[in-house]
């Protein structure tokens, strides 16, 4: 099994995947520490007495950091004060379906932060989570959604404003890989669903979203590579991406940037993110961090930690708190992206768009 520590996700590669190298030191120094650490661990028991803590791992998807950053903090505290536990939560962030192959191969994940049903719902098909997981926690296990929003440069010299205005020659856009990133799958999405939304066919669709992806300067893995990509690279006119994101990437960018909330069929419209969360159930079961991981989600209802969402640009799903966070969060149309197909479903949007030989592959292949 892979066993991260607090530092491995930084030995990653840029496909989020653990080097050889990485997984050869991390065991040579566990193996030479190890002798050491149970005597010293015994030791401080004998000492200082038994004091009970848990160890979680958070597998999240890439352009959260900031939020889990300050939301583990809060949690670690109100856990401590709570429950007398001190809790420790690690995380290793990368693009969402990378992450969801790599928890589906051995990493030991506790919970899931990932960015959409699919790459959380493969962990089931692997065994590890229960079928309903998405029905255990409140509002569908959902404690923030969001959308994909424009980035543009300051002033906006291309005068992008609306989903039509990327299908012009002249404009080109920013959006990660979605073989491999969420914030990828939901810029396709919501280009494919610009189209249908306000009354376009299947190939009108197809054809505009085509366009798109004729026009981008490459595709990386992952939302933060993105915006790179964009932002210090300075690489394409629009960078599509998620909604907390840009307001990050203009909050530091001393005023070169702008967000835009992209318009189609006269109204601001786009597509409805939805980053589910859930415990591994089978993984927290054998590691005995259930209880302290359920505990964690559950925080992430709590008031404190939706003023934390809010404070970092996720729209929160507590209404009180939405509603006080209501200027910071413009009102759009947005669409579910399981409206897309006739079914309604999750499996139904994954084989028509992203299965291997679906409509991404076929219309990316057709850039080469």
């Amino acid at each position: 099994m892979i066993r991260p520590t607090d530092s491995i996700h930084y030995f990653r590669d840029a496909n989020g995947k653990l080097s050889e190298d990485a997984v050869a030191v991390w065991t040579k120094l566990l193996l030479a520490a190890g002798g050491a650490y149970l005597v010293a661990a015994a030791a401080w028991v004998v000492s200082s007495g038994f004091h009970e803590s848990t160890d979680l791992l958070n597998v999240a998807c890439d352009p959260t950091r900031e939020l889990w950053a300050e939301m583990n903090t809060a949690f670690v505290r109100d856990y401590a004060e709570t429950k007398g536990v001190t809790a420790h939560v690690r995380m290793s962030h990368g693009g969402s379906a990378s992450q969801a192959q790599l928890v589906t191969k051995g990493l030991e994940a506790d919970v899931l932060t990932l960015a959409m049903f699919p790459d959380t719902d493969l962990v089931r098909k692997a065994g590890l989570l229960d079928a309903g997981w998405e029905q255990k926690l409140p509002n569908r296990s959902l404690p923030y959604v969001s959308t994909i929003v424009f980035v543009v440069r300051r002033g906006n010299p291309k005068g992008v404003h609306g989903w039509a205005d990327l299908g012009r020659p002249d404009v080109s856009a920013v959006t990660p890989d979605p073989r491999t990133s969420g914030n990828g799958k939901w810029s396709f999405l919501a280009l494919w669903g610009s189209v249908v939304w306000t009354g376009g066919t299947t190939e009108q669709a197809r054809e505009f979203t085509r366009g798109v992806y004729t026009r981008t300067p490459g595709l990386d893995s992952a939302a933060r590579a993105a915006t790179l990509t964009f932002v210090k690279a300075r690489r394409g006119d629009v960078h599509l991406t998620w909604e907390n994101e840009a307001r990050l990437e203009v909050e530091e960018s001393g005023g070169d940037l702008e967000v835009v909330y992209p318009i189609a069929g006269g109204r601001t419209l786009s597509v409805l993110a939805e980053p589910h969360v859930t415990v591994v159930e089978r993984t927290a079961d054998r590691r005995g961090t259930r209880e302290t991981a359920e505990a964690y989600l559950r925080f992430l209802y709590t008031e404190p930690a939706q003023e934390i969402i809010a404070k970092h640009h996720h729209r929160p799903t507590d209404p009180r708190v939405a509603a006080r966070y209501r200027d910071r969060f413009p009102d759009m149309n947005m669409r579910p992206a399981t409206s897309l197909v006739p079914s309604g479903t999750w499996d139904e949007v994954h084989t028509t768009y992203f299965a291997p030989g679906a409509e991404f592959d076929r219309m990316y292949a057709g850039k080469k």
